[in-house]
Formats: C-alpha cells, sequence, structure tokens
C-alpha cells in the first residue's frame, strides 16, 4: 500500500483506540487487573500505555482489513497500477483519487 494509505488505516485506528481506551477504563481500573490469577505488579501509566498500543494495533489490522477488501480484483492481482483503458471506463475506487 501506499504512504497515503497507511495513514487512512492509523488514523481512524488512533482514533478508535483512544476511544476503547476510554470506554475501558472507565469501567475496569488499572490497578486491580490480575494476569493468570497474580495481579499486575504494573504502574497505572504502564498499564494504561500498554493497553491503549493494544487497541491501536487491533484497530489498525481492522482497518487494514477493510482497504484490503475494498480492492479491485485487478488491484489484488495485478497491484495498484490499473490499465489505462480500465480507468476511463470504470469509476475511480480510490478514496485519494
Amino acid at each position: 500500500m501506499t504512504n497515503p494509505r497507511w495513514m487512512l488505516i492509523a488514523w481512524p485506528a488512533f482514533l478508535v483506540a483512544g476511544v476503547m481506551e476510554m470506554t475501558v477504563f472507565a469501567v475496569a481500573d488499572p490497578a486491580d487487573l490480575q494476569w493468570f490469577g497474580s495481579s499486575l505488579n504494573w504502574s497505572r501509566e504502564a498499564v494504561y500505555t500498554v493497553a491503549f498500543f493494544v487497541f491501536w494495533v487491533l484497530a489498525m489490522v481492522s482497518s487494514a482489513l477493510t482497504m484490503v477488501l475494498a480492492m479491485t480484483p485487478h488491484e489484488v492481482n495485478q497491484g495498484s497500477a490499473v490499465p489505462a483503458a480500465e480507468l476511463a471506463s470504470t469509476p475511480s475506487r480510490d478514496p485519494l483519487a
């Protein structure tokens, strides 16, 4: 994927990760978290940071999968270059075009 498309994946995922972070930690206290029955001895900031990056990665995977599923068969099989004849006869599906 091209660089502008990565921003179509990363930026919405960043926003979703922030919302997920606020939602989860509005209900759960990081100091009360346990890992396989034992207390997780991390600071609150460490739990918030790790959780945010986990949420961000999960949301990026979801956004990337959406971008892959939105690709035309030609883009999947031949790359992102579309022949000029096909480009002229079909409307663009690229959100950056």
